[in-house]
């Protein structure tokens, strides 16, 4: 189908951009990589009255050093996001679930920060950025202000952001190499939304874990910590059986859906599963 018709704006600096959206009108949407928005709007699920572009702003794109953190542009691709230097050397969790995402086509086009403010609780970053204790950088009229994860996320399909804002780049710690991380995915067909999956980061200290945090893909309405989990874990010694006990309660506050692709229970059955194999290859069992 073809989509409604639409104003167009392209700016060129993030001044401009937050002008369009505040001169867009009553409905206004914001492309970032389009994955998500045009094909609604080829459905004519989604009619804005106004499209602003954001590609053409190369302010929020690419990747920085700033102390402990990493920066990432809103509109850094899932392609640059895998060959980035920095993130390859601190940023390995984020790498590797990006490497999941879609197919190629769709890594070269769609975006870092479009795939985070669409918050789909199936979508593989999310998780990421709420394991990671991600702060996520928002522009809007009465300047920029910073919302961390566990705040961003507020409901399925829904953020923090409000009317007239942008999010312009994250930010992300470094994780050295004491850290140990993996994304584990489990879906129907390849290249697929996530049935379920698991990000885990767990930072070793001799033979005990010091640290873990683990973020769960769909879920529940929003991407989740696995809380229980994460304190089941901290200061026990590294073996099979203490890495197993503690998955086993990571379905533990969840409240997934069921649908065609799984049921509730099994989704949670999954989570504990792909806990345990998450931590272990994280520990380097």
């Amino acid at each position: 189908m073809i989509p409604a018709p639409f104003a167009y704006a392209r700016p060129t600096t993030v001044e401009e951009a937050l002008q369009a959206v505040a001169d867009g009108g009553e409905d206004v949407k914001v492309l970032a990589g389009g994955q998500s928005l045009i094909p609604v709007m080829r459905l004519r699920l989604a009619a804005p009255e106004t499209l602003v572009d954001l590609t053409r702003v190369p302010e929020l794109r690419g990747v920085r050093e700033d102390g402990d953190s990493l920066v990432i542009g809103a509109m850094t691709t899932h392609a640059d996001v895998l060959t980035d230097p920095l993130l390859a050397r601190y940023g390995r969790l984020l790498v590797q679930a990006t490497a999941t995402v879609a197919d190629r086509q769709v890594r070269r086009r769609g975006t870092f920060g479009g795939a985070l403010a669409h918050a789909d609780p199936a979508g593989d970053l999310p998780a990421v950025a709420l394991a990671l204790d991600a702060e996520f950088v928002i522009a809007g009229p009465g300047g920029r202000r910073t919302v961390g994860a566990a705040d961003f996320f507020v409901d399925y399909l829904t953020t923090a952001l409000a009317e007239g804002e942008l999010l312009v780049e994250v930010r992300l710690p470094k994780l050295g190499n004491d850290w140990g991380v993996r994304y584990e995915k489990f879906n129907r067909v390849a290249q697929a939304w996530s049935i379920v999956a698991v990000a885990a980061a767990v930072r070793r200290e001799g033979g005990r874990i010091a640290e873990a945090r683990i973020g769960l893909t769909n879920m529940g309405p929003t991407p989740l910590r696995a809380r229980a989990t994460e304190a089941a874990l901290v200061g026990v010694d590294v073996s099979l059986e203490t890495v197993t006990a503690a998955a086993a309660q990571a379905a533990e506050g969840t409240s997934p859906s069921s649908d065609l692709n799984a049921q509730a229970d099994y989704r949670q059955h999954l989570a504990t599963v792909l806990t345990r194999r998450a931590v272990a290859v994280a520990v380097g069992l």
